[in-house]
């Protein structure tokens, strides 16, 4: 079973690639709940990421789901529109953002 530590430490390693972060400037908080839940960040900036578990200064983008949805998610069995629109993923703040999360979780 993977855990949303290990997710966070794989994005974390996928974002040493400049290319994986462009040009987007971000800061994603995670508002996870159940196991292994608690607050997550993503921040992207100047080419750089970090990745990993506490809450991101001032995000643009906060996402709300379960620990489970979200590994379900990251693992690619569970479809992100399919999530949002079932009400298992809750996003506040900029969409766009948002989308190009996808990118990173896979």
């Amino acid at each position: 079973m993977t855990t949303v530590t290990e997710i966070f430490d794989e994005i974390n390693t996928r974002l040493a690639d400049p290319a994986k972060v462009g040009n987007t400037n971000a800061a994603y908080q995670f508002d996870l709940t159940g196991d292994d839940g608690g607050p997550y960040h993503i921040v992207l900036q100047d080419g750089k990421g970090n990745a990993g578990a506490g809450s991101a200064e001032n995000p643009n983008t906060t996402i709300s789901m379960s620990t489970g949805d979200f590994v379900g998610l990251a693992t690619g069995k569970l479809d992100p529109t399919m999530a949002f629109m079932t009400g298992k993923l809750k996003v506040k703040g900029d969409m766009a953002l948002a989308m190009k999360l996808q990118n990173l979780l896979r």
